[in-house]
């Protein structure tokens, strides 16, 4: 009697646009399908495109030929060629590690052929620390989470430091127009990032606080560190076991990221103070518009530097007759912001519409510029530029008024706070105010006060 020798079949492994989810961005992302014995396995790309650049041709099956240019939309043909390239990468190493293990003629599922493809490229990608930083700031920029993106990218800038430091060689370059010549330093001096241990971390530690690193600062740095580690586990980058952050109490040998005092201090001033600071007379232009956001941040609920320097004119409705009322949206939480201008604040904004109300683009405050700051990533870096200047100028003022609380603009949210609640308002009314909502119900409390309420609360600040 004869028999049939048994052949395992190959899987198939295609890339595809997964349209079941939806990213942050509004983009989809790209997915490696692994097809064995009719299952499925999905595994992330990490990589992603805006609906409006995929064909709507439902015909059209291949990536290679849906993935539209459209010039007008900042999506070029370079742009779409290295996505085709990355894309086609994925697919390649997946299609290769099917095709080994059924000509191995091993049973094998879907799960499998991840598998295999994965042990293939920690054989072959050996990622190091420094390389993985920017790889990820890279891929967060792409997608537009510039916020994550720039944390990351310090986060390899200060690593890179210390291991020049370490390695006693030449610190890297910074700066502008320095890419390749960064990407050529890291290329030799770059380290593996199983070599980020207990003993890495707490060397590190030192070297920070010996530059009078703030522990806020040097609990940013850890943490950020400690979500790279843990993102590079999960791709398979690095063992787990050498994981060097605590995850329970009994691991007191590892290093703890908890140790770190963030608590704030007391940064209010008192009304008196503030008094001092209005009648100040500054002696540049920078001191001056650190002064009025300073003041406009204390008489407008203590919005933020972020949001006060993306304010356009549309967001002041009104008139100096019947007043002005400022409408916001904060970027942190996403609370929506509806208030009354009293008489210093309208002011301040008196003073800068015959300078920079030239249309409805237009910033209220000569800190972005429609015309210069467009992307995400340009908004971003020139805030943070400014707020940096604003807060140096604001020392100086306040020692100049005889202020003992280092002021920044920080200072004028608790100092908001403070006043209101010397006023005689109510807890719950300041914190809606701020738009503080630390609990739900708290929250849904709070929700009942009106408008009007807390308009006249803030009659409290004069």
């Amino acid at each position: 009697m004869a028999t049939t020798e048994h052949k395992e079949g190959s899987g198939t492994v295609k890339v595809v646009y997964y349209t079941y989810k939806t990213l942050k961005d509004g983009s989809h992302p790209f997915m490696v399908r692994i097809t064995k014995d009719r299952k499925h396995k999905y595994l992330a790309t990490g990589l992603s495109l805006l609906p409006k650049f995929w064909t709507k041709d439902v015909k059209v099956k291949n990536f290679r030929d849906a993935i539209l240019v459209d010039k007008a939309n900042g999506f070029t043909r370079e742009d779409q060629r290295k996505l085709v390239t990355k894309l086609a990468e994925w697919e390649s190493k997946y299609q290769k590690a099917a095709t080994t293990l059924a000509e191995a003629d091993e049973q094998h599922d879907a799960p499998a052929i991840a598998a295999k493809a994965i042990e293939g490229r920690k054989a072959v990608r050996r990622v190091k620390l420094l390389a993985y930083c920017y790889e990820l700031s890279a891929g967060y920029l792409k997608t537009g989470q510039t916020g994550n993106s720039i944390v990351y990218r310090d986060l390899g800038n200060q690593l890179a430091k210390f291991i020049a430091a370490e390695a006693n060689v030449a610190t890297p370059p910074s700066g502008r127009g320095k890419g390749l010549e960064l990407e050529k330093w890291v290329s030799q001096h770059d380290i593996a990032l199983d070599r980020v241990d207990v003993a890495f971390c707490r060397e590190w530690e030192q070297t920070l606080r010996s530059t009078g690193i703030k522990e806020i600062t040097l609990s940013l740095r850890f943490r950020t560190l400690r979500a790279l580690l843990n993102q590079a586990i999960a791709a398979g980058l690095v063992k787990a076991s050498a994981y060097p952050f605590a995850r329970t109490v009994a691991e007191k040998h590892k290093f703890t990221v908890g140790k770190f005092d963030v608590s704030t201090a007391k940064r209010a001033i008192s009304r008196d103070e503030l008094r001092r600071l209005e009648a100040l007379e500054p002696t540049t232009d920078r001191q001056r518009l650190a002064k009025d956001i300073f003041l406009f941040s204390f008489y407008c609920g203590g919005i933020n530097f972020v949001d006060m320097g993306q304010l356009r004119w549309p967001d002041l409705p009104g008139n100096e007759e019947s007043g002005y009322r400022l409408n916001y949206t904060r970027q942190k939480t996403g609370g929506k912001f509806s208030l009354r201008l009293l008489a210093p604040a309208a002011a301040i904004v008196a003073k800068y519409r015959p300078f920079t109300c030239h249309n409805k683009d237009s910033y209220v405050f000569p800190v972005l510029f429609a015309d210069r700051h467009q992307t995400p990533l340009q908004i971003k870096n020139r805030l943070h530029k400014v707020l940096g200047q604003v807060n140096a100028d604001l020392k100086e003022l306040g020692a100049a008024a005889d202020i003992a609380t280092p002021l920044s603009s920080y200072a004028a949210r608790h100092s908001f706070a403070t006043t209101l609640q010397r006023s005689g308002a109510g807890v719950a009314v300041i914190s809606q105010a701020m738009g503080h909502k630390s609990a739900a119900v708290t929250a849904v409390y709070l929700d009942s006060f009106a408008s009007d309420v807390v308009d006249a609360a803030f009659d409290g600040l004069l």
